[in-house]
């Protein structure tokens, strides 16, 4: 289903949004780790939903007790994006971890460990020296 520009645009206010809300700190729950990010933010073609993914360094407890934290807050969260963007209906919120970051840094690490295992087996013969069997 393609996605209209409206909610793009809407997604990315709302994005700008909880970020702002977490950085200022404004959400005065202990469980949510200072080092959340929010990634992105996808909204429902009629703007009645809206998922948010989140990058949140720590361990996997961190994560949830960042997530539970952030669900118990949706409806301050809410509010706050009514009073910033002037639409009828605000959409509910939903919260997920973006695990793209994490996936990217391991494929990184696989690339690198094979870039490695080349160089090893390349550092062993001279240059312009070839195998050749031909003698």
């Amino acid at each position: 289903m393609q996605k209209n520009y409206r909610s793009g645009r809407l997604g990315e206010e709302i994005r700008k949004i909880i970020s702002s809300l977490i950085i200022r700190g404004e959400l005065k729950d202990p469980d949510i780790n200072p080092m959340t990010s929010v990634t992105a933010v996808d909204v429902s073609s009629d703007g009645s939903y809206a998922t948010v993914y989140l990058s949140v360094m720590g361990t996997d407890e961190d994560k949830k007790a960042t997530l539970k934290a952030l669900k118990r807050a949706s409806g301050f969260i809410r509010n706050n994006i009514g009073k910033a963007v002037k639409i009828r209906h605000i959409p509910e919120l939903s919260f997920k971890i973006d695990t793209a970051l994490e996936y990217g840094m391991h494929i990184s690490g696989i690339i690198d460990s094979l870039n490695k295992g080349k160089s090893e087996t390349a550092g062993n013969e001279k240059p312009g020296e070839y195998d050749n069997d031909e003698d």
